[in-house]
């Protein structure tokens, strides 16, 4: 019988795989860096960044809340910034540990510029990634911008649960980065939405219960915060990213599986538990929400970097 630390040494492996500029790949286990991420002296995006969103199939207004929530929590206004710890924090971490490394001195703020639906699925149910980028340029991203393409849970994307449970790429000449985030509550909850459920390989402890009560959603919240990073700090692929440019490890996919202090193989770590509801989160955002959010990679420290 193979011992655990090979069974761990071939999950590991197993976790590297990328594809695409950044992707975020399944179960989520627990891995410490070896080399080191370094900045390869690219561009970056900075100040008011804007995003444009497209929710391509059937989403429930509650599921569009929690992700819209979490986008406007990011840089909430002065009436609503929420307690510690708190997605604002989190944000503030990209900007401390690299945008200002790159010579950003203005702090870099998010701003939700506009979204669009196309519920009725106009290019079918079964998407390329070619017809993903369609759906990004539709959604009208700005010079400087994000395009962000949300698929819901009936909606298969090339490479979705396979190699990847979300992805970033960009189109150097319009200056704009793209994020694909898929809902795999149906398709894959297994490989993208653990800790809210159990993983398709490694250690089976219990799920913990999604800190808005949705797996989908929640999980979804996690692969855009993960996505969002790499978009912003790696946007054209020659930024903040370590091993191959082909397949990088960027500021969160580098702590893939840390949530919190004490993450071990299999263990998120120790979160913070909403005594009301049995959650678990690492986050609070606008209107009382409460997310989890990947730990970011410290270039500073070669540590990966929690909230709580």
């Amino acid at each position: 019988m193979a011992s655990f630390s090979s069974i761990i040494a071939l999950l590991v492996l197993a976790s590297l795989a990328h594809a695409s500029v950044g992707a975020r790949r399944l179960t989520s286990l627990v891995q410490q860096p070896e080399e080191l991420l370094t900045y390869h002296n690219g561009a970056v995006l900075h100040g008011d960044i804007s995003i444009s969103v497209m929710w391509y199939g059937a989403f429930s207004p509650s599921q569009k809340a929690i992700i819209s929530d979490f986008l406007l929590s990011l840089t909430p206004t002065s009436r609503t910034q929420p307690l510690a710890p708190s997605v604002p924090q989190w944000w503030g971490t990209i900007d401390r540990f690299y945008l200002s490394k790159a010579g950003n001195k203005k702090k870099t703020s998010i701003v939700v510029a506009s979204q669009v639906s196309d519920e009725e699925c106009s290019l079918g149910k079964s998407l390329k990634m070619s017809q993903v980028s369609e759906l990004a340029a539709k959604a009208g991203p700005k010079k400087g911008g994000i395009a962000v393409v949300f698929t819901a849970e009936d909606v298969a994307v090339e490479g979705f649960c396979m190699s990847r449970c979300g992805s970033h790429w960009s189109n150097k000449k319009s200056g704009t980065a793209y994020i694909w985030v898929g809902n795999a509550a149906k398709q894959c909850p297994d490989q993208c939405t653990w800790p809210f459920h159990q993983p398709l390989y490694g250690p089976q402890t219990p799920p913990l219960v999604a800190p808005n009560g949705d797996v989908g959603a929640d999980g979804m919240v996690i692969n855009l915060a993960s996505m969002l990073a790499g978009a912003v700090t790696n946007p054209f692929g020659d930024g903040f990213y370590q091993g191959p440019k082909s397949a990088p490890l960027e500021a969160a996919t580098a702590c893939t599986g840390v949530y919190a202090t004490g993450s071990y193989p299999g263990y998120a770590g120790d979160l913070k538990v909403d005594p009301s509801t049995g959650a678990s989160y690492n986050a609070n955002g606008v209107g009382g929400r409460k997310h989890l959010l990947p730990a970011l990679f410290d270039p500073a420290t070669s540590t990966c970097s929690t909230l709580v």
